[in-house]
């Protein structure tokens, strides 16, 4: 038996991103057997498919593809290039979520799917939606834009909630090394979306106690991003570091690898390379870069 894990799904830009929506988005995934080995070199058949409301909604688009992993077992697609079986990815009305990714995987490159994974697209549609308007007028809680430097940190996720009003993620301006555990223990701080339930679950933790002793902006809420707010903090960086820059503070590095709070499994937890652009598990021993982050 063999088992597929998301590792991040990200949007390729369209040259134009202020009038068109996105016409591809780059998906990756590592596939290990029930050893947890990793599937490497092989073709894997792949269904695809984007679902409006709910994790069981409506499929508005639905495409196959056999991509192949490569010698990590990670296997990289572009949502939207596949084989269409229903909808057009084009015209997918990303205003109008949530939105989910459902992928049907056949290991042995058929068209047998044997093993599925669902998991919500919260950052790039949600992110060119926001900043093709750059920012919202009309009141103090919808004047928020990318890159903006307020309640603690530096803006670098916006949606619209179903109070109409922005809401979002803000990462802090100063970060700091840290193991992720002082040994290595389970915790279940497996959500990949939802750091903050995860640094409340993170024991013996030197990397959530320097995040939950922030005070930055009067703010107490601090936690470390999970793997997927990790992945969007990295893919919005452009904005983060020119803030940063301007304001004198710490950068994003192009270069290190960050902690995220996600756990991998036992002795490891997720890490994002930010010179890469991937996610992987890493022994919680080691010593990375950790930086708080905090919703508004």
């Amino acid at each position: 038996m063999k088992k597929i894990i998301t590792v991040c799904a990200v949007l390729l830009m369209t040259a134009s991103v202020f009038a068109q929506a996105p016409e591809k988005m780059s998906y990756q995934a590592v596939v290990r057997d029930g050893s947890n080995a990793l599937v490497s070199s092989t073709a894997v058949g792949m269904q695809i498919s984007i679902l409006q409301g709910s994790a069981s909604g409506t499929a508005v688009y639905v495409e196959t593809q056999t991509p192949t992993s490569n010698a990590n077992g990670l296997v990289s697609l572009e949502i939207g290039a596949g084989t269409v079986v229903s909808g057009t990815f084009n015209t997918i009305d990303w205003a109008n979520g949530p939105y989910f990714i459902k992928t049907e995987t056949d290991p042995t490159g058929g068209t047998s799917y044997t093993i599925t994974s669902t998991s919500q697209l919260l950052s790039v549609p949600y992110a060119l939606h926001a900043k093709t308007a750059e920012s919202v007028t009309g009141g103090s809680s919808n004047d928020f834009y990318l890159g903006q430097d307020t309640l603690g940190g530096i803006v670098f996720y916006i949606y619209i909630g179903s109070d109409g009003n922005q809401h979002g993620l803000i990462v802090n301006k100063n970060e700091s090394t840290a193991q992720w555990q002082s040994s290595g223990t389970a915790t279940n701080a497996t959500r990949s979306w939802d750091g903050a339930y995860n640094t409340g679950l993170m024991t013996s933790s030197p990397a959530a106690n320097y995040v939950n002793g922030l005070t930055d902006g009067g703010f107490t809420d601090w936690y470390l991003p999970s793997i997927d707010e990790l992945s969007i903090l990295w893919h919005n960086r452009f904005h983060v570091n020119n803030a940063l820059n301007a304001g004198g503070f710490t950068l994003l590095s192009y270069s290190a690898v960050y902690w995220s709070s996600t756990e991998y499994g036992a002795t490891d937890a997720s890490t994002f390379g930010f010179s890469s652009g991937y996610a992987g598990g890493t022994n919680k021993t080691l010593t990375y870069i950790v930086r708080g982050v905090r919703a508004f």
